[in-house]
């Protein structure tokens, strides 16, 4: 293996839509001198919160995600938009999904989603002090519901099968490892 990046010798732009673009790059491997066509789709970064109450609940949304056509189990996230901070993302879409605010957002971190094949950075926030201050400011395109568990609750869900989204799951290991270890 070698540890030198791939040389790009050409890159466009093939496609754009709402959420992201696909662009097509080809490279040559420092390997073995060969050019590859990668094709990679380009987002902005992307932000999951993780609302936790003074009473160790956690705010959760149950959403419509149509690339499965069903419901999934999730926490508020959405895309950075320009301009905005990951932490500015993160406490507008707490907001809008949910009607809850916090009292501290917690940087987690952040993780590349599909390196593979996406250019973004996933980047995770620990709400605390969450509470209830409005109501939701859905979008047309979101179907979402509010929905509270209690922390200790949370391994359970993802052992069972009702916590799916990888992202999600990703969010709630960081938690645990740095914050809540005595949960796992």
């Amino acid at each position: 293996m070698s540890k030198r990046p791939w040389r790009l010798i050409a890159s466009r732009r093939d496609d754009s839509y709402r959420v992201f673009s696909i662009r097509t790059d080809r490279a040559v491997s420092p390997r073995n001198g060969m050019e590859y066509e990668f094709y990679v789709l380009e987002s902005a970064p992307w932000v999951n919160v993780i609302p936790v109450t003074d009473d160790q609940e956690v705010v959760m949304v149950r959403q419509y995600r149509h690339g499965i056509r069903d419901f999934t189990l999730e926490i508020p996230g959405g895309l950075v938009e320009e301009g905005d901070t990951p932490q500015e993302a993160a406490c507008r879409e707490l907001r809008e999904e949910t009607g809850y605010s916090a009292r501290e957002m917690i940087s987690l971190g952040f993780v590349h989603p599909n390196p593979a094949i996406q250019n973004n950075r996933c980047y995770t926030f620990l709400a605390q002090g969450a509470s209830k201050v409005g109501a939701q400011a859905q979008d047309g395109a979101e179907d979402i519901e509010v929905v509270t568990y209690q922390l200790k609750e949370i391994p359970h869900l993802i052992r069972c099968g009702q916590i799916t989204h990888s992202l999600v799951i990703v969010a709630f290991y960081r938690l645990f490892m740095e914050f809540y270890p005595k949960c796992v």
